[in-house]
C-alpha cells in the first residue's frame, strides 16, 4: 500500500522533523555552549584525529555552536541548508573520533545524524519555514 494520500502532508512532516531534531540538538548543544572554554577545549580535541591540533577551544566552540545554533535554525527553517552543512561536518568529525576510539556502535548516532543532515540539504526546509517565507516575500514574481 503506497499511502499516496499522505503526500499532501509532506511539508508538515518536514516541520515535525525540523522541530524534533532541532529541539534535540538544542538540548545536546546547550551544556556544550554553557560549558565555556574548558568544555570547548575538550570538544575541540576531536580535531586531533584529523591532524588539526591548533586552536582546540575554537573548534570546540564551533562544534557547540553548530549543535545549539543549528538546532535553533532547524526549528525556524532559517539558513536551513548552511545549518545542515555545519551540522553534517560536526557529525562527521564526531563519527570519525568515535569510530577510531570506540567503534561503530558508539559512532552510529553521529553517522545517522550526518546522513539525515546531508539528506535535508537536498530536501530543503519545506514551506513552513522562514527560508520559504523570505523567498516568497521578496523574490517571487506573482
Amino acid at each position: 500500500m503506497e499511502m499516496k494520500f499522505l503526500d499532501k502532508y509532506r511539508d508538515l512532516g518536514l516541520l515535525i522533523l525540523r522541530l524534533g531534531i532541532g529541539a534535540m540538538f538544542i538540548y545536546h548543544g546547550t551544556p556544550k555552549i554553557l560549558g565555556g572554554p574548558q568544555m570547548w577545549v575538550k570538544l575541540g580535541g576531536a580535531m586531533a584525529g584529523l591532524g588539526i591540533t591548533a586552536a582546540p577551544s575554537f573548534w570546540g566552540f564551533m562544534a557547540a555552536f553548530s549543535e545549539f545554533g543549528g538546532g535553533i535554525l532547524l526549528i525556524l527553517g532559517l539558513a536551513f541548508r548552511p545549518a545542515c552543512a555545519l551540522l553534517s561536518i560536526t557529525m562527521a568529525v564526531a563519527a570519525h573520533m568515535l569510530l577510531t576510539k570506540v567503534g561503530l556502535l558508539a559512532a552510529s548516532q553521529p553517522i545517522e545524524d550526518g546522513v539525515l543532515f546531508l539528506s535535508l540539504i537536498l530536501i530543503g526546509p519545506g514551506k513552513y519555514s522562514f527560508d520559504e517565507k523570505i523567498k516568497c516575500g521578496c523574490c517571487c514574481a506573482k
